[in-house]
């Protein structure tokens, strides 16, 4: 038979980065913990370090295996509190009318479509206990625009809409839905950003970080535990009563290179 008494979390693309540092995070919180992530790799590194910690091999634009996934750890452990759509891609970096179709699609299959076969698949054990929270990760290029990369930012706007409009549906019922909007973060894909920008256009890794830097009004990047442990207060009873609402965690960024 299940235990029920602690509450699990299910965290999409938690193999590595920020949604390994989520996972770390609701771990601490009490939480029983479920990763899924396309690389296997990544999963048999957890499943070597953290036993405790559930693993799964998941393509979040595959629907049917995020179902049976979701259907597993519920009859596992008769709960499911918590979900975070961590998943997403970059999609294509090219001007619009260069990007093939298959590309788009793609970026929308992941970023959007991911969470929409995720959410679906843990709302009906939510509404059942009448509880739930549910953060999606977005970006504050939803916010600044970011030009040639526009299969990127639309797919995260769309996750925007998606996230407000199930706020409404299902505040009722006592479930949750917010999104989280990273800055530039400090993390090995933010720092390759500005190695890349360097490079494209002839300046030093310094004088790019400082041109990044200048468009955020805290003139800093963002640690990865700061955007997890805003994911892990939105998942907490402290936010009982915050739903609908799109927070960024980037030093207020103004404008993107």
């Amino acid at each position: 038979m299940p235990s029920e008494s602690v509450p699990t979390a299910i965290i999409t693309a938690g193999g590595s980065g920020l949604g390994a540092e989520i996972a770390q995070q609701l771990r601490s919180a009490g939480h029983r913990v479920l990763i899924t992530d396309v690389d296997d790799d990544l999963l048999s590194d957890w499943r070597r370090r953290e036993p405790d910690i559930r693993t799964r091999c998941i393509d979040a634009a595959d629907s049917r295996a995020t179902e049976e996934a979701v259907a597993e750890l519920h009859e596992d452990t008769g709960r499911i509190d918590v979900l975070v759509n961590n998943a997403g891609i970059p999609g294509p970096r090219a001007p619009l009318e260069a990007i093939e179709a298959d590309e788009w699609r793609r970026a929308f299959d992941v970023n959007l479509h991911g969470a929409f076969f995720a959410m679906k698949s843990v709302i009906p054990f939510m509404k059942a206990r009448r509880a739930g929270a549910i953060v999606n990760i977005s970006t504050t290029s939803a916010r600044t625009g970011l030009p040639n990369r526009s299969a990127y930012v639309v797919s995260k706007v769309a996750l925007e809409g998606l996230t407000r409009n199930a706020a409404r549906e299902l505040g009722p019922y006592n479930i949750r839905c917010n999104a989280v909007l990273p800055g530039y973060m400090d993390n090995p894909r933010g720092r390759a950003l500005i190695t890349k920008h360097a490079e494209e256009n002839g300046i030093s890794e310094e004088a790019a970080r400082e041109k990044f830097l200048r468009f955020i009004s805290m003139r800093s990047m963002i640690g990865m535990d700061e955007v997890a442990g805003m994911v892990a207060f939105l998942c907490s009873n402290a936010a009982r009563h915050v739903s609908g609402q799109l927070i960024g965690v980037c030093g207020n960024q103004e404008y993107e290179v």
